[in-house]
């Protein structure tokens, strides 16, 4: 695996799982956590946070990254 995908997981799995749960934590006054954790909308919607941070976020800042080491 190239040092890019391995920079994009790093930077984008722990950034989708933390999404996911936030916005788990702000709709609890609506459902109660369970309930959002069993519905298929969580997981949809975890799966689109994992899919932007990986590919959008991840991508991002290793372009960010490159110019940054390419400065010095």
């Amino acid at each position: 695996m190239s040092e890019r995908w391995k920079y994009q997981l790093k930077v984008g799995l722990p950034w989708g799982i933390f999404m996911s749960i936030v916005m788990v934590f702000f709709g609890v006054s609506n459902k109660p956590f369970m309930e959002q954790i069993q519905s298929r909308f969580f997981y949809f919607q975890m799966a689109c946070f994992l899919i932007v941070g990986v590919f959008v976020l991840g991508y991002s800042s290793w372009k960010s990254k490159i110019r940054k080491e390419g400065r010095k």
